[in-house]
């Protein structure tokens, strides 16, 4: 945060945007931000862990699933959703990975595509962390082509068994429970509810993470796994499903990376003011300025993209490709921000005495998991030609 001597960074006073509630939340979440988790997060950084002692207390803010309704979730609207997601991710991308899998990706299915029995067994547990849950799409040969997924689901009796691998899943190590996704003998896609503990179920970790270290990662293999009719997703039918899932989670990255690249400007324009260059503060220099200039245009241009989105999603009218654009719009500006701030850093850049190195390695990972870079381009692509690249 910054000092309380330096004007505010929010020159078109996009905060005014937000109603009373939406601000009562941004107050809010920035605060336990400050005090509970910046204190921890470069131990975790460095060992590669993640604060599961936070759960609980994310629960207890409402944070888990807060864009549902029922079930124990708070119904908030969109736009105080991305409002948390800006908060979370100003600390670190792994804090809002987090949030954003147990409620976009784990709750979200199980509320739109569950049965009334399933959203009544997991949704409130979820909503206060007490059960901690994933997804898992992504495959080692199929990731920005999840129509090519090898996981597969066979019918034997009542009962399905899956077989098959998910990688680079985020809580994969820590979760109660995975929503799975797997072809069926008819060559259709369905999602299953898989539990910790079933037979034939391991979520080995990802070792060796140079990015989102501050976060759990890792695999789901299934072999042979079993489990009963009551597993399986009813409304779910075809990839338009966990489609529907990404398109929810890429909406909270879109306003998050713009929590770490704020988080990063801050930092810079601190820095320029204390160190001493030539004999004047390095604030004072023109390039410096220039540097200044264009992350604060960036980032005010990402808020503004953002809360157009919000408004439009909370209308009933946001379209998927709308939400691709703010995604590889501010993705790409958080990381441009993030390395222009390490600039001015200099060598100290490097070091996790400051955030703005952990926030630029983090965004890495943000480029690429719920579509890539290139994915959101074909997409826009299509939209604006009436033509599809994919396959081409």
């Amino acid at each position: 945060m910054s000092s309380p001597h330096l004007p505010s960074t929010d020159l078109y006073r996009i905060d005014e945007l937000l109603t009373d509630e939406e601000r009562l939340v941004q107050e809010t979440i920035r605060r336990f931000v400050n005090d509970e988790f910046l204190p921890i997060v470069q131990e975790h950084f460095q060992h590669g862990t993640f604060p599961q002692e936070l759960i609980r207390p994310l629960g207890k803010l409402g944070l888990l699933g807060m864009h549902l309704s029922e079930y124990g979730c708070a119904g908030a609207s969109a736009m105080a959703y991305g409002v948390a997601c800006e908060e979370l991710e100003a600390g670190d991308s792994g804090l809002r990975s987090f949030v954003s899998v147990q409620g976009s990706l784990a709750m979200f299915p199980i509320a739109t595509y569950g049965s009334s029995e399933q959203r009544a067994q997991w949704l409130p547990e979820m909503a206060q962390g007490n059960i901690i849950g994933c997804f898992g799409l992504t495959e080692p040969d199929a990731g920005s082509d999840p129509g090519s997924m090898q996981t597969t689901a066979r019918r034997d009796g009542k009962d399905w068994i899956l077989n098959g691998t998910k990688m680079w899943i985020t809580n994969a190590t820590i979760a109660d429970l995975a929503v799975v996704w797997a072809r069926t003998e008819d060559k259709g896609i369905r999602g299953f509810i898989v539990e910790r503990g079933m037979r034939g179920l391991s979520t080995p970790s990802v070792p060796e993470k140079l990015s989102l270290r501050a976060s759990s990662t890792g695999a789901i293999i299934m072999d042979d796994v079993r489990v009963g009719p009551e597993s399986i997703l009813p409304l779910a039918h075809g990839l338009r499903a966990p489609l529907s899932c990404l398109s929810e989670a890429r909406y909270g990255i879109a306003w998050g990376v713009l929590g770490a690249a704020r988080s990063c400007f801050e930092c810079a324009r601190e820095y320029s003011l204390s160190r001493t260059v030539f004999g004047s503060p390095l604030a004072s220099k023109q390039l410096t300025q220039e540097k200044l200039a264009d992350m604060a245009t960036q980032l005010i241009q990402g808020r503004l993209l953002a809360h157009r989105l919000g408004t439009l999603k909370d209308d009933g009218e946001v379209e998927p490709f709308q939400v691709s654009l703010a995604k590889r719009a501010n993705v790409r500006a958080a990381i441009d921000i993030a390395r222009q701030a390490r600039t001015i850093l200099g060598a100290n850049g490097i070091t996790l005495e400051y955030p703005v190195f952990r926030h630029m390695v983090n965004l890495e990972s943000v480029l690429t998991y719920e579509g890539t870079e290139e994915v959101h381009t074909l997409i826009l692509g299509n939209t604006l030609t009436g033509t599809s690249a994919f396959g081409s």
